[in-house]
């Protein structure tokens, strides 16, 4: 009895508002760098992020970039393809 009453204490009952507050903070800093900076690349994005803001344990790799931006920032930040290298150069949506 005593060990399913530690087990049920232990477990977490929160509603993810810190998981949802990291992600609040890494858009608005995704958002504020490509506002400054129009142009950047996803590999710039995670250089800004690792170097600049400390943030190392943000979990985005340029590849989850690509994906991260569309599903969280597709009304605030559209992107073209560069021609000659192909890859997708972000800024702020008009």
């Amino acid at each position: 009895m005593r060990r399913n009453l530690l087990i049920t204490e232990t477990t977490m009952k929160g509603k993810g508002s810190q998981k949802q507050a990291r992600l609040e903070r890494l858009k608005n800093e995704i958002v504020d760098y490509v506002a400054t900076t129009p142009g950047a690349s996803a590999a710039d994005i995670v250089a800004f992020l690792s170097n600049e803001r400390k943030m190392r344990n943000h979990g985005l790799t340029t590849r989850k970039v690509g994906l991260f931006i569309p599903r969280y920032l597709s009304e605030m930040i559209n992107f073209r393809l560069d021609s000659s290298t192909g890859k997708r150069i972000y800024h702020l949506a008009s």
